[in-house]
């Protein structure tokens, strides 16, 4: 029952949530048919869109203050001084994002599937590998999103990886530009591409670029990261000391 009512919290603490979901999935559809009437093949560029959008913008979207809304009105310490572990919490409130997402990709899937079958659109043979690429990505990003917002208060995490995220991008670019063939900038690189979010790991295991021994190894990889940027969150979360005070 506690972990009904945490994860269900996660879905409902916000009606903007529903209003992303509702209003994502109309876009998929409308951008599906736009994609098969302007693009060939359109069934790829549709899918980097879709993976673009699910995987990486909508962690950001769902996780906003999932615990910094409630470390800053004071809540936090009445869900932490229920008898049970808070790693419970982080786990219960990271699940709830994590079936937001398959949920969102699984309809997202079935509205696709069916303008195909009903309008001949599109080729789907690949569909389901874009859409557990797009879930492993989400699941990364929340992971590390959560555990930002153990430490920032309101919905200050997305913003800060978001500013991170573009200061990093820019980095990327002015390193591969001007220093792209020295070693600090290749050792930077596989840091960034085996210790952050795996977007390009992921990227190539929905293009099937990958074996089968690679893809699992891709996927094995991917939960890795989120497993431990949740232990991260975990033992934060668990040695920090709250207040009733709302800020």
């Amino acid at each position: 029952m506690r972990a009904y009512e945490l994860m269900k919290e996660t879905f409902c603490r916000k009606i903007y949530i529903w209003i992303v979901h509702l209003s994502w999935l109309i876009f998929f559809g409308f951008i599906f048919i736009l994609f098969h009437e302007l693009t060939a093949p359109p069934n790829e560029e549709f899918y980097a869109f879709l993976f673009v959008w699910s995987g990486c913008l909508l962690p950001f979207l769902l996780s906003a203050g999932i615990f910094g809304d409630d470390i800053a009105s004071g809540r936090i310490c009445v869900l932490v001084t229920k008898p049970f572990w808070l790693g419970e919490l982080y786990v219960y409130r990271f699940m709830g994002l994590s079936l937001q997402a398959l949920l969102h990709l699984v309809l997202a899937g079935c509205i696709i599937s069916i303008l195909h079958n009903t309008m001949g659109m599109g080729n789907i043979d690949n569909l389901g590998l874009w859409l557990l690429s797009s879930w492993l990505l989400f699941n990364t990003w929340a992971a590390m999103l959560t555990s930002v917002s153990v430490v920032v208060k309101r919905a200050h995490d997305s913003l800060l990886v978001f500013v991170v995220l573009i200061f990093v991008y820019v980095l990327v670019a002015f390193l591969m530009t001007f220093s792209y063939k020295s070693t600090g900038t290749k050792v930077f690189m596989s840091f960034l591409r085996y210790a952050g979010p795996p977007f390009e790991l992921l990227w190539k295991l929905a293009k099937q670029k990958y074996s089968l021994t690679q893809s699992v190894a891709c996927v094995a990889h991917s939960l890795v990261l989120t497993l431990f940027y949740s232990i991260v969150g975990i033992i934060i979360l668990s040695k920090r000391q709250f207040t009733c005070e709302r800020d």
